[in-house]
């Protein structure tokens, strides 16, 4: 890479979705951290501002972390590009918040980088922005992909047209090396 691991990202916003309750904590921390560390300016955005509280392989409670903007006061305009975290819970609230989802859609829509992991695809089921494309997930949204007319794979990270998944937190080192390539690909 041409540019320090601090400035790869400078000029890019990314927006990062967190649930009050049940994003997968590694699946939202370590895609932020290296963004973060990349130099983006990042926010974390939910349905509400408060606290978002995460959790451990589905079941076990979590840390908490601050909501800081929520989907009402941005816009996909305000952003770069966006990460949506996994967690069976939090992916499915997420996809109930419908200003949300429009966000990601407008977001998508607009060829900006999306990088969704584990269960968070169902977003993109919901904001109806997989038809035609290639993505992975956890394996039980197959079903969901495919029946929203997008084609599944059971790959570690698959990119298609700024759209970027992965299947689960065992896939985080290829699924933020990727994120790290396509935003900072994306911001020249």
């Amino acid at each position: 890479m041409s540019q320090s691991s601090e400035s790869q990202l400078e000029d890019v916003t990314v927006a990062v979705f967190l649930a009050q309750e049940g994003s997968e904590e590694v699946e939202f921390t370590e895609p932020k951290d290296v963004v973060t560390d990349a130099g983006a300016t990042v926010d974390v955005v939910g349905h509400e501002t408060g606290e978002g509280r995460t959790v451990n392989n589905d079941l076990e409670e979590s840390e908490s972390y601050e909501i800081e903007k929520s989907f009402d006061e941005v816009s996909a305009d305000d952003y770069d590009a966006v990460i949506v975290p996994g967690g069976t819970v939090g992916a499915d609230t997420l996809r109930t918040r419908e200003a949300g989802v429009e966000l990601l859609r407008e977001h998508v829509e607009a060829g900006k980088p999306t990088a969704v992991i584990c269960h968070g695809p169902w977003t993109l089921v919901e904001a109806d922005v997989v038809d035609g494309k290639t993505l992975t997930s956890y394996h039980s949204l197959q079903t969901d992909v495919r029946n929203a007319g997008g084609e599944w794979v059971d790959e570690e990270v698959v990119v298609d047209d700024g759209l970027i998944t992965s299947r689960n937190p065992d896939d985080l080192d290829a699924f933020c090396e990727t994120i790290l390539e396509e935003f900072g690909a994306a911001s020249e």
